[in-house]
């Protein structure tokens, strides 16, 4: 597969989680049942992906299923705190309030993974939480903010936070685990934790729901093939940049599907984001290639 290849791939992930986050939102059911569908109605696409590969066997080895079972929750509960924040505020607000997450992944790898943060990364982290902050600004500074629209907030940033921690915790497995395993174990545990929530108030939704809720699910197991499946046409810091074109797309489906209009200083907080976001991916990438340029030049012990 050639770099373009990789990077058609890349948007087309970024497209289909837009939308899936969209059906998501238009199909009002309890969050651990849109859970439940998001993650089941996937297994059948991952699974079918995993037989087309010759990667099923693979795909059902855990080497150390403690490490997916943690994954799962963690993962599970980021993605029930996005999809309860989507019924509270508009989409392009949750869209740009979640690049927090790639920012505060930088944070928690130096505190957790000793990762060197140097005065660059550090100020571009530093304003890119700006950034988020300016998005937040007019969400609670309102004459009289409704506790929906705080909870909405309050989620969206936990999801962010533990979206973070998931990304750390993914560093540590591969060292032992298949990226087949991880994709299909996370799929499968949050089937299962998702029906813990039974009890709790889930509804029978009208067929129109149920059809948008099941091609949410499947679109989203696309999507996850369409990004597993990216990375084998061009590096991570090639199509890294391109998970910020979600924020153009959730600003039309928020217009077109749900009349939201996005705010000046929504839009003025999602530029600060994106271009902190991005100056850091560059940043590294420049970085990478120094230090490549620079090997062959090393003498053995180097």
């Amino acid at each position: 597969m050639t770099p373009l290849g990789g990077i058609a791939l890349k948007l087309a992930s970024v497209v289909l989680f837009v939308i899936m986050s969209a059906l998501i939102k238009a199909a009002p059911v309890p969050t651990g049942e849109a859970v439940f569908f998001r993650s089941f109605f996937a297994l059948p696409v991952i699974i079918a992906w995993l037989i087309w590969r010759g990667d099923l066997a693979t795909g059902l080895r855990a080497n150390r299923l403690s490490l997916h079972v943690l994954r799962g929750i963690v993962g599970v509960s980021a993605m029930g705190f996005n999809f309860a924040a989507l019924g509270m505020l508009p989409l392009p607000e949750v869209t740009a309030l979640g690049y927090a997450a790639p920012l505060m992944t930088v944070v928690f790898a130096a505190l957790l993974l000793g990762e060197k943060v140097r005065l660059f990364r550090l100020s571009a982290v530093v304003t890119g939480l700006i950034g988020v902050g300016i998005v937040m600004w007019p969400l609670l500074t309102v004459s009289d903010p409704t506790p929906t629209v705080l909870w909405g907030v309050a989620f969206v940033m936990a999801s962010a936070v533990l979206r973070s921690l998931v990304q750390i915790h993914i560093r540590r497995m591969v060292a032992t685990e298949q990226t087949s395993a991880i994709v299909f174990y996370f799929t499968m545990t949050s089937t299962v934790l998702s029906l813990v929530t039974l009890p709790f108030g889930w509804v029978l939704p009208p067929w129109e729901h149920t059809a948008m809720l099941i091609a949410a699910g499947m679109l989203g197991g696309i999507a996850q093939i369409c990004l597993t499946s990216a990375y084998r046409g061009a590096e991570a810091a090639l199509l890294a940049p391109f998970d910020y074109a979600s924020i153009l797309f959730a600003i039309v489906i928020g217009y077109a599907v749900f009349a939201e209009v996005p705010t000046p200083l929504m839009l003025l907080g999602s530029a600060v984001v994106v271009a902190s976001g991005v100056s850091i991916i560059l940043r590294e990438r420049y970085l990478g290639l120094r230090r490549n340029r620079a090997r062959p030049g090393m003498t053995p012990q180097g």
